[in-house]
């Protein structure tokens, strides 16, 4: 039979008992607002009864069990997973937003703007081939439009690169995290390795380096022995066991072992960082291709994560735009510079090609097609003396001299130019374009120059055969820079050419050396109208300038319009998951106060157990006297 004190134990193990739910309640107060912190609760049961025989066996009070917080693995990993795809989608958003606002093409503001006026002042030229003061505002709104270009290039590279700068940041970080989760994975089996008992606290500050985690890269955690615990709540399923994170295929974390990221740029001449894996052996494997996820996916789909031999970027979506701005710059610039070219003067050089005297045009990186054009010589007086057409085919190479002595093949620019042939059909085989014009190709440069000893004040311009319905035709002209009206190659360095810069009345409005001529200003006036040919992203196409530069404004506005509705709908998703994990995890005060008044009324009802063993004591005690 169980004695009196016994009586007083069972009140005793009451008072302990409401006295941890009135602590553990208190903690889940004080954290309400703790970010991550999962609320807990008590696990109370009764304790061994005592054996006796009769009247059988006695209740002996009541213990805590256990501490367990409320957590459902499930869902937490939902609400992790959707933490993932909301940053990436936000970056993006933010991102693509910022670019938009680098095409202001609003009614006179932006690129296209400047290009209409650049038109205009080509239209004024036209009408007044000689009027100085026309040639000056063209060679100030060419370097306005230039600028523009330019200046809107350099803001997208500046992104591109403070996008680089926070993918450092962002490694860093996830590096910093690791570690941190290391560290808990150590505290947490240290704690947990005595039986009953839960790293709590330590489990929700996991769980917060968790989610941030998968903010910043597609994190994939793996933990073994799931398990719920049904009798205490049914929102209670917990993992335990081994710990491990992958990211892209390697284990970046093992337990207590961390593996960080290693980023670097010191292989990249232009600054770019790459990241990998290091093995234990030391080996580094590229990483950067199969990053998904977070806001370290969201940099790499923006910035690009694949390199050419040289260091740049080969994909990424503001290096896409770059290269469109690019291959409008290079179609301007090209395109205009093959017209210039037909204006009349007594020599031209072209810029300094890569390319070798045999190697075949058509096979080579310059942007030249198939087609013919032709050289057109006149004399002092304007008058055409000498014509000669130039094909380009398959097979054309620049200069191939040297292999059949002495004027080449026809198979060359050089062989064709220097071909003895009666070009006027006059029977004279001294007026020629071969008598009045010498040609070379010397140290990259094709050199074309009147011979003046024989042919004083005669002049020569390019003429293009629009034989494939191109305004740029064979593009020959433009695609090596022998006239320039813009120098530069790119939206990076598009410029009026220096000596049009030093001295605009140079800008030529003529294709014949005569006053009145406004031939040359009349095509630049009706190049906005043509079809131009471009090339970016590994694509070819052809179109208007003003055709090609809407179509690239229109693909920013397009990629953001995506990412804004992208994100719309994630951030739905979102705000679904956070609320269905909120109303499991999160405390809930009004439901606190309710444990709180629940315990203290446990707490006085097992302290009035004690009074009462106590004065029966007395009772027992008095008896005695």
């Amino acid at each position: 039979m169980a004695s009196i004190l016994n009586g007083l134990h069972i009140g005793y193990s009451g008072l302990s008992a409401s006295q941890l739910g009135i602590n553990t309640t208190s903690h889940n107060i004080s954290n309400a607002e703790t970010e991550g912190y999962s609320r807990q609760r008590i696990v109370q049961q009764s304790t061994t009864p005592l054996g006796t025989i009769i009247p059988g066996a006695q209740g002996n009070g009541t213990q805590v069990k256990e501490i367990v917080r409320i957590h459902d693995e499930f869902v937490f990993s939902r609400f992790r997973a959707e933490s993932q795809s909301k940053e990436f989608t936000d970056f993006q958003r933010q991102t693509l937003e910022e670019l938009s606002s680098y095409f202001p093409e609003i009614e006179n503001v932006g690129i296209k703007f400047d290009m209409q006026e650049y038109f205009n002042l080509w239209g004024d030229l036209s009408v007044n081939p000689d009027n100085q003061a026309v040639k000056v505002a063209l060679a100030q709104q060419t370097q306005v439009l230039s600028q523009d270009v330019q200046q809107t290039r350099t803001r997208i590279s500046d992104l591109q690169m403070t996008l680089n700068d926070q993918l450092k940041t962002s490694v860093d970080e996830i590096n910093k995290i690791g570690y941190q989760i290391a560290q808990l994975n150590q505290s947490i089996s240290e704690t947990e390795s005595i039986a009953g008992q839960h790293a709590n606290d330590l489990r929700d500050q996991r769980g917060v380096l968790e989610v941030a985690l998968s903010k910043l890269v597609d994190a994939t955690i793996f933990e073994g022995n799931l398990a719920s615990d049904m009798p205490v709540s049914r929102d209670i399923v917990e993992k335990g066991g081994n710990y491990s994170v992958n990211i892209a295929g390697f284990n970046v974390i093992d337990g207590k072992t961390f593996h960080p990221i290693v980023i670097d740029n010191k292989s990249n001449p232009n600054g770019f960082y790459g990241l990998s894996y290091e093995r234990q052996d030391g080996v580094k494997i590229p990483m950067d291709e199969a990053l998904r996820g977070g806001r370290v996916g969201a940099i790499l789909d923006l910035r690009g994560n694949s390199f050419d031999a040289n260091g740049d970027l080969q994909n990424g979506q503001l290096q896409e735009i770059i290269n469109q701005i690019d291959g409008f710059a290079a179609g301007l610039i090209e395109s205009t510079n093959n017209l210039y070219a037909q204006g009349a003067q007594e020599k031209m050089t072209s810029d300094t090609l890569a390319l070798a005297d045999t190697e075949t045009l058509l096979n080579s990186n310059l942007n030249i097609k198939t087609g013919t054009f032709d050289i057109v010589a006149y004399d002092i007086d304007g008058n055409i003396t000498a014509r000669r057409t130039v094909r380009i085919d398959n097979t054309t190479v620049m200069d191939d001299s040297s292999l059949t002595p002495p004027n080449g093949s026809v198979n060359s620019i050089i062989g064709q130019l220097r071909l003895n042939q009666d070009n006027n059909a006059d029977g004279n085989a001294t007026n020629d374009i071969d008598d009045i014009l010498n040609a070379n190709y010397v140290d990259g440069q094709l050199q074309l120059k009147i011979n003046k000893t024989d042919f004083p004040g005669y002049t020569f311009g390019i003429e293009d055969n629009q034989d494939n319905g191109l305004a740029s035709g064979t593009n020959f002209s433009g695609a090596i820079g022998i006239s320039r009206f813009f120098e530069g190659d790119s939206a990076k360095d598009i410029n009026l050419e220096s000596s049009l810069r030093s001295d605009p009345a140079k800008i030529k409005a003529n294709k014949s050396p005569v006053d009145g001529d406004n031939k040359l200003a009349n095509d630049m006036l009706q190049l906005q109208f043509e079809s131009v040919s471009f090339s970016a992203n590994g694509t070819k196409t052809s179109s208007s300038l003003y055709g090609y530069f809407d179509a690239l404004v229109t693909d920013v506005g397009t990629r953001t319009n995506a990412a804004i509705t992208s994100n719309d709908t994630i951030t739905a998703k979102y705000n679904a998951v956070l609320q269905s994990y909120e109303s499991i995890s999160k405390v809930n005060i009004d439901e606190e106060m309710v444990n709180l008044i629940k315990y203290q009324t446990a707490y006085g009802a097992a302290a009035k157990i004690i009074t009462t063993i106590d004065e029966m004591m007395d009772t027992l005690l008095g008896l005695k006297r």
